[in-house]
């Protein structure tokens, strides 16, 4: 009762500010668009938009404006996770998910396995009338088993389109001319495909249609197989990595060229790969805080999966551990070559628990050698430029999907944890707000 009270005390007081705009006042602006910090300023927003953004000195704040305090703290934009999994808009764990975004300051997702009900469900999101983050969806995915033919590859991009969806989804199981149907009739359409690369087609094809996202770096070790690989159009384990001491790592620079020089883009969800095949033991995982926010049930299943995995027959965990080294050198050498980089983790999955596990994905690529400006850009002004959403940048007209943090995270990854509050599209939620939003889901409920 004490817990339901304290929720309707803060959504009352959110509601008052929410009517006469939000001022953050003398905060230190990371506007995403450099490596910068502007600090001392004031930032007003109204109707969802940034409005303003200036000195201290010189902003004036409106009279019946919510204040939030924003000394030694610092606002950035809202990040993203462009590989979600989100339930239908009638599921259960829809709130969960959705409140474990927001409270990690996960303002934009994108669905990557959509169905009908998602269409109404972005709608009602931009609209306020569902509490969570902004939603980009594909339909249902074109696979193996949805497609028979190019006909039919060309007549469901055709109706994805029509119906409104934002990307095609591509799943495993396309032959060569399925998936150049698919590509061609979506690229005349001007609507992107995302997701796996087709064995048939290897990631060279992919990149040749104008593939618009490879995720999970599919197919990028099989591509580093010598011409002569028995491993070449086989099974090589999770996502390949049990063919890594046979790959020809010398040529990473060269596909990574490759991939910018096409303007096909990224989205590793290293911390998918690596949770699935690391040593850390299942013991250790289950114990993660995170953990206590998802069903028992849940966390069983993912404990099984991943138990399953190292006890395959054909498991080697020094092969999985250089499988791991290579995928962090090729995410290093895809950013340096140019090639765009997008932040997902492939969640919920195998202990990938959503909003937390964004947070595990900036880990990962701070550890591939990018720097915390760089991790954050994937998933801020990167997301902007890949979606043209108006989001991932602090800036006058910008849409207000914001993060207040307690720390600089330029400095250090970690900071990015901590999370003061969440602006999603210009309703302003404290910490404590989005605590008593997960409360109902703690402990396994």
């Amino acid at each position: 009762m004490q817990r339901s009270l304290l929720f309707l005390v803060l959504l009352l007081a959110h509601a008052a500010a929410l009517a006469a705009g939000t001022a953050f006042v003398n905060v230190n602006v990371v506007p995403m668009t450099s490596e910068a910090v502007i600090e001392q300023q004031t930032v007003l927003v109204d109707n969802g938009r940034i409005v303003a953004i200036g000195p201290v000195d010189d902003i004036q704040i409106p009279e019946r404006a919510s204040v939030v305090d924003g000394t030694d703290r610092y606002l950035m934009p809202g990040l993203a996770e462009m590989h979600a999994h989100v339930p239908g808009s009638n599921s259960a764990n829809l709130g969960r998910y959705f409140s474990l975004y927001v409270a990690n300051g996960v303002t934009t997702v994108r669905g990557m396995l959509g169905q009908p009900s998602h269409l109404a469900l972005r709608q009602d999101l931009l609209d306020g009338k569902v509490f969570g983050p902004r939603l980009f969806t594909s339909g249902p995915s074109l696979n193996g088993r949805s497609v028979n033919g190019a006909d039919q590859a060309r007549q469901l991009v055709e109706e994805q389109h029509a119906a409104g969806y934002d990307f095609i989804k591509v799943h495993p199981g396309l032959d060569s001319e399925e998936f150049e149907a698919l590509a061609r009739t979506a690229n005349a359409l001007d609507m992107p495909f995302a997701g796996h690369v087709p064995v048939a087609v290897g990631v060279s094809g992919a990149l040749e249609l104008n593939m618009a996202s490879i995720d999970h770096l599919d197919g990028y070790l099989a591509a580093l197989l010598p011409a002569n690989s028995d491993g070449l159009g086989g099974y090589g384990g999770f996502f390949d990595v049990m063919l890594a001491d046979e790959l020809q790592t010398e040529r990473i620079a060269d596909i990574a060229r490759e991939t910018a020089a096409a303007g096909t883009w990224n989205v590793p969800t290293e911390v998918l790969i690596e949770l699935r095949v690391d040593e850390t033991p299942v013991s250790e995982l289950r114990n993660w805080p995170e953990m206590r926010y998802m069903p028992a049930a849940t966390v069983e299943r993912w404990a099984d999966a991943k138990q399953s995995v190292i006890e395959a027959s054909d498991f080697d965990p020094a092969t999985a551990a250089l499988a791991i080294e290579i995928r962090r050198k090729l995410i290093l050498e895809l950013h340096r070559a140019g090639g765009g980089l997008l932040l997902g983790a492939d969640s919920p999955q195998v202990f990938n628990v959503p909003g937390f596990s964004i947070h595990r994905e900036l880990d990962a690529l701070v550890s591939a050698g990018l720097t915390p400006f760089e991790a954050l850009r994937t998933g801020t002004a990167a997301v902007d430029e890949f979606l043209q959403s108006n989001t991932g940048i602090v800036a006058v007209g910008r849409a207000a999907d914001l993060v207040l943090l307690d720390a600089n995270p330029l400095v250090d990854i970690r900071n990015a944890r901590r999370i003061h509050g969440v602006m999603v599209r210009g309703q302003w939620y404290t910490a404590a707000t989005l605590a008593a939003r997960l409360d109902p889901y703690l402990n396994g409920e």
